[in-house]
């Protein structure tokens, strides 16, 4: 595996008509940056709901995509995972944000955090809610969660180095069932403000 990270594996169908996949790079990475930004502005309090991440996922993509901040209305398949069926997503979504919601009033230890986060973002990049951005977005996800519990905000990885693939191999034993080297990940980066 090339240890660069491409984004955009082929140019979509998109707003612009961009085919340059540096371009189209660039315009999704801009519009991450906004995300980031909008999450880093909302208070602490903010209950985290279905709304709030269709907002997140239009802000990230909404330059670029008619799908941003769209429920998921096709079926794919992501490396060896299938996630579930579109007619699905919406339902999942709401038992996934009832479920972190409660899992986030209880954590009280820094193990129930690392458990936290790891739920958060494995769930959520398991039920793919959206066309594409999925782990993006997940990452972003994660970190509201982090945020809520005084850390700071995570990379999971690096653009250089092995850590990407250290970061989808991870995810790939998470699908069979096996989430400690998440865990490990997701424990080696957090720290406090």
């Amino acid at each position: 595996m090339d240890n660069s990270t491409h984004w955009t594996p082929s140019p979509d169908e998109n707003k612009l008509d961009l085919t340059d996949k540096n371009l189209i790079n660039e315009y999704e990475a801009k519009g991450i940056a906004s995300a980031e930004l909008f999450v880093f502005e909302l208070d602490s309090e903010t209950e985290i709901s279905t709304k709030l991440l269709l907002e997140i996922h239009s802000i990230a993509f909404s330059e670029l995509y008619f799908w941003a901040g769209s429920w998921r209305k096709t079926s794919v398949t992501v490396g060896q995972l299938t996630p579930p069926e579109p007619s699905k997503v919406l339902q999942l979504m709401y038992q996934f944000i009832d479920n972190l919601n409660f899992i986030i009033r209880n954590a009280l230890t820094k193990q129930d955090h690392v458990d936290c986060l790891t739920f958060a973002h494995y769930e959520f990049v398991r039920i793919h809610p959206f066309n594409k951005g999925n782990g993006r977005t997940g990452r972003i996800l994660m970190n509201i969660v982090a945020l809520k519990f005084g850390y700071k905000p995570l990379e999971l990885y690096h653009r250089e180095g092995n850590s990407r693939k250290n970061y989808i191999d991870a995810m790939k034993l998470a699908d069979k069932g096996n989430f400690e080297p998440l865990t490990a990940l997701i424990r080696k980066e957090l720290t406090a403000f």
